[in-house]
Protein backbone atom coordinates (compact mmCIF):
# COMPACT_ATOMS: atom_id res chain seq x y z
CA UNK A 1 0.00 0.00 0.00
CA UNK A 2 2.75 2.88 1.00
CA UNK A 3 4.63 1.66 -1.99
CA UNK A 4 1.99 2.53 -4.40
CA UNK A 5 0.72 5.55 -2.73
CA UNK A 6 4.34 6.92 -3.04
CA UNK A 7 4.56 5.94 -6.70
CA UNK A 8 1.82 8.29 -6.99
CA UNK A 9 2.92 10.51 -5.00
CA UNK A 10 5.87 10.91 -7.54
CA UNK A 11 3.88 10.50 -10.83
CA UNK A 12 2.00 13.74 -9.71
CA UNK A 13 5.07 15.20 -8.90
CA UNK A 14 6.68 14.87 -12.50
CA UNK A 15 3.51 16.04 -13.73
CA UNK A 16 3.68 19.17 -11.71
CA UNK A 17 7.00 19.35 -13.09
CA UNK A 18 6.06 18.86 -16.44
CA UNK A 19 3.24 21.42 -16.08
CA UNK A 20 4.84 24.08 -14.08
CA UNK A 21 7.98 23.98 -16.39
CA UNK A 22 8.11 26.68 -19.17
CA UNK A 23 5.19 24.98 -21.02
CA UNK A 24 5.75 24.84 -24.88
CA UNK A 25 3.34 23.95 -27.58
CA UNK A 26 4.06 20.75 -27.93
CA UNK A 27 3.47 19.92 -24.14
CA UNK A 28 0.63 21.66 -23.95
CA UNK A 29 -0.72 19.87 -26.85
CA UNK A 30 0.00 16.35 -25.23
CA UNK A 31 -1.83 17.11 -22.00
CA UNK A 32 -4.61 18.10 -23.92
CA UNK A 33 -4.59 15.18 -26.25
CA UNK A 34 -4.44 12.99 -23.09
CA UNK A 35 -7.58 14.64 -21.06
CA UNK A 36 -9.44 14.02 -24.10
CA UNK A 37 -8.40 10.84 -25.03
CA UNK A 38 -8.99 9.90 -21.09
CA UNK A 39 -12.17 11.22 -21.10
CA UNK A 40 -13.71 10.32 -24.56
CA UNK A 41 -12.52 6.31 -24.29
CA UNK A 42 -10.53 6.69 -27.82
CA UNK A 43 -7.93 8.57 -30.12
CA UNK A 44 -10.56 8.87 -32.90
CA UNK A 45 -13.09 10.52 -30.25
CA UNK A 46 -10.74 12.69 -28.88
CA UNK A 47 -9.48 13.51 -32.56
CA UNK A 48 -13.25 14.47 -33.75
CA UNK A 49 -13.32 16.74 -31.15
CA UNK A 50 -10.25 18.38 -31.04
CA UNK A 51 -10.35 18.54 -35.24
CA UNK A 52 -7.22 16.71 -35.69
CA UNK A 53 -6.01 13.07 -37.19
CA UNK A 54 -5.87 10.33 -34.32
CA UNK A 55 -2.56 9.78 -35.14
CA UNK A 56 -1.67 13.18 -34.06
CA UNK A 57 -3.63 12.40 -30.78
CA UNK A 58 -1.87 9.19 -30.38
CA UNK A 59 1.61 10.67 -31.14
CA UNK A 60 1.21 13.78 -28.79
CA UNK A 61 -0.13 11.44 -25.82
CA UNK A 62 3.14 9.11 -26.65
CA UNK A 63 5.41 12.14 -26.29
CA UNK A 64 4.22 12.84 -23.24
CA UNK A 65 4.35 9.31 -22.09
CA UNK A 66 8.02 9.72 -22.68
CA UNK A 67 8.50 13.49 -20.87
CA UNK A 68 7.09 11.94 -17.54
CA UNK A 69 8.91 8.27 -17.94
CA UNK A 70 5.20 6.70 -17.47
CA UNK A 71 2.52 4.59 -19.11
CA UNK A 72 -0.71 6.82 -18.89
CA UNK A 73 -3.03 3.86 -20.52
CA UNK A 74 -3.44 0.16 -21.23
CA UNK A 75 -3.80 0.11 -25.26
CA UNK A 76 -5.49 -2.60 -26.84
CA UNK A 77 -6.75 -2.47 -30.49
CA UNK A 78 -10.19 -1.41 -29.08
CA UNK A 79 -10.11 1.04 -26.33
CA UNK A 80 -7.90 2.68 -24.04
CA UNK A 81 -8.13 2.26 -20.20
CA UNK A 82 -6.35 4.57 -17.54
CA UNK A 83 -3.38 3.20 -15.70
CA UNK A 84 -3.56 3.84 -11.84
CA UNK A 85 -0.94 6.56 -12.62
CA UNK A 86 -2.81 7.80 -15.52
CA UNK A 87 -6.47 8.18 -13.14
CA UNK A 88 -4.50 10.48 -11.37
CA UNK A 89 -2.88 12.31 -13.83
CA UNK A 90 -6.55 12.55 -15.82
CA UNK A 91 -7.89 14.41 -12.80
CA UNK A 92 -4.75 17.31 -12.37
CA UNK A 93 -4.98 17.52 -16.48
CA UNK A 94 -8.91 18.48 -16.34
CA UNK A 95 -8.21 21.20 -13.72
CA UNK A 96 -5.71 22.69 -15.69
CA UNK A 97 -8.01 22.45 -19.11
CA UNK A 98 -10.94 24.26 -16.92
CA UNK A 99 -9.07 26.76 -15.55
CA UNK A 100 -7.59 27.66 -18.93
CA UNK A 101 -10.78 27.89 -20.17
CA UNK A 102 -12.06 29.79 -17.39
CA UNK A 103 -9.55 32.71 -18.53
CA UNK A 104 -10.43 32.00 -22.10
CA UNK A 105 -14.25 32.77 -21.08
CA UNK A 106 -13.43 36.16 -19.01
CA UNK A 107 -11.56 37.18 -21.89
CA UNK A 108 -14.63 36.26 -24.33
CA UNK A 109 -16.79 38.34 -21.81
CA UNK A 110 -15.26 41.28 -21.82
CA UNK A 111 -15.52 41.79 -25.31
CA UNK A 112 -19.15 42.98 -26.45
CA UNK A 113 -18.94 41.71 -29.92
CA UNK A 114 -19.61 37.86 -31.35
CA UNK A 115 -15.52 37.02 -33.00
CA UNK A 116 -13.62 33.86 -33.34
CA UNK A 117 -14.97 30.25 -33.06
CA UNK A 118 -18.41 28.98 -31.60
CA UNK A 119 -18.53 25.29 -31.20
CA UNK A 120 -22.47 24.20 -31.79
CA UNK A 121 -23.46 20.70 -32.12
CA UNK A 122 -26.83 19.07 -33.22
CA UNK A 123 -28.59 15.57 -34.44
CA UNK A 124 -28.17 15.54 -38.35
CA UNK A 125 -32.22 16.27 -39.18
CA UNK A 126 -31.78 19.55 -37.01
CA UNK A 127 -28.81 20.64 -38.57
CA UNK A 128 -29.35 19.77 -41.94
CA UNK A 129 -33.13 21.14 -42.15
CA UNK A 130 -32.76 24.04 -39.56
CA UNK A 131 -29.40 25.19 -38.35
CA UNK A 132 -27.33 24.82 -41.98
CA UNK A 133 -30.15 27.07 -43.69
CA UNK A 134 -29.95 29.64 -41.67
CA UNK A 135 -26.33 29.72 -41.01
CA UNK A 136 -25.33 31.95 -43.74
CA UNK A 137 -28.04 34.95 -42.61
CA UNK A 138 -26.67 34.59 -39.15
CA UNK A 139 -22.82 35.16 -40.47
CA UNK A 140 -24.37 38.12 -42.20
CA UNK A 141 -25.29 39.91 -38.83
CA UNK A 142 -21.98 38.44 -37.05
CA UNK A 143 -19.36 38.45 -39.86
CA UNK A 144 -16.59 38.04 -36.91
CA UNK A 145 -18.00 35.12 -36.02
CA UNK A 146 -16.93 31.32 -37.30
CA UNK A 147 -19.15 28.54 -37.01
CA UNK A 148 -18.32 25.19 -36.40
CA UNK A 149 -20.95 22.78 -36.26
CA UNK A 150 -20.92 18.87 -35.44
CA UNK A 151 -23.74 16.96 -35.98
CA UNK A 152 -24.29 13.10 -34.84
CA UNK A 153 -26.77 11.34 -32.94
CA UNK A 154 -24.06 10.74 -29.85
CA UNK A 155 -24.61 13.07 -26.79
CA UNK A 156 -21.44 15.09 -26.41
CA UNK A 157 -20.21 16.04 -23.38
CA UNK A 158 -20.42 20.04 -24.08
CA UNK A 159 -17.86 20.76 -21.02
CA UNK A 160 -15.17 17.81 -21.81
CA UNK A 161 -15.13 18.58 -25.55
CA UNK A 162 -15.42 22.55 -25.18
CA UNK A 163 -18.63 22.84 -27.09
CA UNK A 164 -20.35 25.91 -26.43
CA UNK A 165 -24.07 25.58 -27.08
CA UNK A 166 -26.07 21.77 -28.55
CA UNK A 167 -29.59 21.64 -29.94
CA UNK A 168 -30.77 18.67 -28.51
CA UNK A 169 -34.86 16.92 -28.64
CA UNK A 170 -36.15 16.56 -24.82
CA UNK A 171 -35.68 18.85 -21.30
CA UNK A 172 -32.22 17.31 -20.20
CA UNK A 173 -31.47 17.85 -16.70
CA UNK A 174 -27.17 18.61 -15.91
CA UNK A 175 -26.70 20.86 -13.15
CA UNK A 176 -23.52 21.66 -15.29
CA UNK A 177 -25.72 23.50 -18.07
CA UNK A 178 -27.95 26.23 -18.50
CA UNK A 179 -31.13 25.37 -21.08
CA UNK A 180 -33.91 26.97 -22.96
CA UNK A 181 -36.99 25.64 -24.44
CA UNK A 182 -37.10 26.35 -28.10
CA UNK A 183 -40.22 24.41 -29.94
CA UNK A 184 -42.61 21.78 -29.33
CA UNK A 185 -40.98 18.64 -31.53
CA UNK A 186 -44.35 17.29 -33.00
CA UNK A 187 -44.64 13.60 -34.98
CA UNK A 188 -47.23 13.03 -37.75
CA UNK A 189 -47.99 10.00 -39.99
CA UNK A 190 -47.55 11.17 -43.33
CA UNK A 191 -47.87 9.33 -47.14
CA UNK A 192 -47.78 10.04 -50.74
CA UNK A 193 -51.07 10.77 -52.43
CA UNK A 194 -50.38 8.01 -54.45
CA UNK A 195 -50.22 5.64 -51.82
CA UNK A 196 -52.97 6.58 -50.81
CA UNK A 197 -55.29 6.70 -53.93
CA UNK A 198 -53.72 2.91 -54.22
CA UNK A 199 -54.35 1.54 -50.82
CA UNK A 200 -56.68 4.18 -49.02
CA UNK A 201 -56.56 6.50 -46.30
CA UNK A 202 -56.32 5.08 -42.67
CA UNK A 203 -59.00 6.66 -40.56
CA UNK A 204 -57.96 5.23 -37.66
CA UNK A 205 -54.39 4.04 -35.84
CA UNK A 206 -55.98 0.36 -35.47
CA UNK A 207 -56.34 0.66 -39.33
CA UNK A 208 -52.24 0.66 -39.65
CA UNK A 209 -52.23 -3.16 -39.37
CA UNK A 210 -53.82 -3.14 -43.27
CA UNK A 211 -51.24 -0.95 -44.54
CA UNK A 212 -47.02 -0.95 -45.18
CA UNK A 213 -45.63 0.97 -42.71
CA UNK A 214 -41.83 2.35 -43.15
CA UNK A 215 -40.56 3.07 -39.57
CA UNK A 216 -37.07 4.11 -37.72
CA UNK A 217 -34.60 2.67 -35.72
CA UNK A 218 -32.66 4.84 -33.22
CA UNK A 219 -29.23 4.84 -34.12
CA UNK A 220 -28.35 5.02 -30.07
CA UNK A 221 -29.95 2.15 -29.12
CA UNK A 222 -30.68 0.23 -31.88
CA UNK A 223 -34.86 0.37 -31.29
CA UNK A 224 -37.57 0.97 -33.32
CA UNK A 225 -39.75 4.30 -33.07
CA UNK A 226 -42.81 3.58 -30.90
CA UNK A 227 -45.53 5.42 -32.64
CA UNK A 228 -47.20 7.94 -30.72
CA UNK A 229 -51.15 8.95 -30.75
CA UNK A 230 -53.49 10.80 -28.65
CA UNK A 231 -56.20 8.25 -28.90
CA UNK A 232 -59.84 9.45 -26.42
CA UNK A 233 -57.52 12.06 -24.45
CA UNK A 234 -54.86 9.39 -23.21
CA UNK A 235 -51.27 8.78 -25.29
CA UNK A 236 -50.76 5.39 -27.04
CA UNK A 237 -47.62 3.73 -28.43
CA UNK A 238 -47.58 1.72 -30.72
CA UNK A 239 -44.72 -0.69 -33.06
CA UNK A 240 -46.07 -0.93 -36.16
CA UNK A 241 -45.12 -4.18 -38.18
CA UNK A 242 -42.72 -2.56 -40.62
CA UNK A 243 -42.03 -3.53 -44.51
CA UNK A 244 -38.94 -1.15 -44.48
CA UNK A 245 -36.97 -0.18 -41.10
CA UNK A 246 -34.16 2.49 -41.35
CA UNK A 247 -31.93 4.94 -38.98
CA UNK A 248 -32.11 8.14 -40.65
CA UNK A 249 -35.15 10.13 -40.85
CA UNK A 250 -34.47 11.88 -44.11
CA UNK A 251 -34.31 8.12 -45.64
CA UNK A 252 -38.09 7.63 -44.01
CA UNK A 253 -38.98 10.49 -45.67
CA UNK A 254 -37.54 9.49 -49.45
CA UNK A 255 -39.30 6.23 -48.77
CA UNK A 256 -42.60 7.62 -48.25
CA UNK A 257 -42.57 9.82 -51.37
CA UNK A 258 -41.50 7.32 -53.43
CA UNK A 259 -44.81 5.21 -52.48
CA UNK A 260 -43.46 3.25 -50.04
CA UNK A 261 -46.09 3.39 -47.36
CA UNK A 262 -47.07 5.13 -44.18
CA UNK A 263 -44.58 6.67 -41.94
CA UNK A 264 -44.09 8.76 -38.80
CA UNK A 265 -41.66 11.75 -38.77
CA UNK A 266 -40.95 14.97 -37.42
CA UNK A 267 -42.81 17.37 -38.61
CA UNK A 268 -40.15 19.78 -39.55
CA UNK A 269 -38.25 17.00 -41.71
CA UNK A 270 -41.37 16.75 -44.17
CA UNK A 271 -42.66 20.07 -44.38
CA UNK A 272 -41.11 20.83 -47.22
CA UNK A 273 -42.30 17.49 -49.26
CA UNK A 274 -45.77 18.58 -47.58
CA UNK A 275 -45.52 22.17 -49.49
CA UNK A 276 -44.87 20.93 -52.67
CA UNK A 277 -47.97 17.62 -52.12
CA UNK A 278 -45.40 14.73 -52.57
CA UNK A 279 -46.59 13.88 -49.16
CA UNK A 280 -49.89 14.52 -47.24
CA UNK A 281 -50.23 14.00 -43.72
CA UNK A 282 -52.76 11.01 -42.09
CA UNK A 283 -54.53 10.25 -38.75
CA UNK A 284 -53.72 13.97 -37.95
CA UNK A 285 -56.01 14.33 -35.20
CA UNK A 286 -54.33 11.78 -33.28
CA UNK A 287 -50.98 13.45 -33.76
CA UNK A 288 -49.19 14.97 -30.84
CA UNK A 289 -46.35 16.49 -29.68
CA UNK A 290 -43.70 14.23 -28.51
CA UNK A 291 -40.98 16.26 -26.68
CA UNK A 292 -39.13 19.72 -26.86
CA UNK A 293 -36.70 21.24 -28.99
CA UNK A 294 -33.85 22.30 -26.39
CA UNK A 295 -30.61 24.80 -26.31
CA UNK A 296 -27.75 23.38 -23.84
CA UNK A 297 -24.78 25.65 -22.99
CA UNK A 298 -22.54 24.98 -20.02
CA UNK A 299 -22.39 27.36 -17.20
CA UNK A 300 -19.26 29.00 -18.02
CA UNK A 301 -20.65 30.58 -21.00
CA UNK A 302 -23.65 32.91 -19.09
CA UNK A 303 -21.91 35.58 -20.06
CA UNK A 304 -20.24 34.94 -23.57
CA UNK A 305 -21.33 37.18 -26.27
CA UNK A 306 -21.10 35.02 -29.16
CA UNK A 307 -23.33 32.33 -26.93
CA UNK A 308 -25.75 35.06 -26.64
CA UNK A 309 -25.86 35.97 -29.90
CA UNK A 310 -26.60 32.31 -31.60
CA UNK A 311 -29.26 31.83 -28.26
CA UNK A 312 -31.29 34.95 -29.93
CA UNK A 313 -30.55 33.82 -33.40
CA UNK A 314 -32.09 30.42 -32.49
CA UNK A 315 -35.48 32.22 -31.48
CA UNK A 316 -35.02 33.34 -35.12
CA UNK A 317 -34.96 29.59 -36.48
CA UNK A 318 -37.64 28.55 -33.75
CA UNK A 319 -40.42 31.30 -33.14
CA UNK A 320 -43.94 30.05 -31.95
CA UNK A 321 -45.31 28.81 -33.95
CA UNK A 322 -43.09 27.22 -35.80
CA UNK A 323 -43.42 27.32 -40.02
CA UNK A 324 -43.22 23.92 -40.45
CA UNK A 325 -46.20 22.93 -37.75
CA UNK A 326 -48.11 26.29 -39.32
CA UNK A 327 -47.80 24.90 -42.84
CA UNK A 328 -49.13 20.95 -41.23
CA UNK A 329 -52.40 22.81 -39.71
CA UNK A 330 -53.33 24.39 -43.11
CA UNK A 331 -52.73 21.19 -45.17
CA UNK A 332 -55.86 19.72 -46.75
CA UNK A 333 -56.02 16.10 -45.65
CA UNK A 334 -56.60 13.71 -48.78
Amino acid sequence: MGHGLELDNWALWRFNCAVMEQIGLDRLTGIIAFARSASLGSYTAAARSLGISPSAVSKSVQRLEERLGLSLFTRTTRSLTLTPEGRNLHERALRLLHEAESIEQAAVAARSEPAGVLKVTAPFPIGVHLLAPALPGFRERHPKLSIDLRLGDRFADLIEEGIDVAIRVGELADSRLLSRRLAPHRLCAFASPAYLKRRGTPQHPDDLIHHDCVNFRFQSTGQALRWPFRIGGRMVERTPNAGIVTDFSDAVAAILVAGGGIGISPTYVVASYVERGALVPVLQSFATERSVFTALWPESRRGNPNVKAFLAFLGRVFPSPTPWDKLLEGAARP
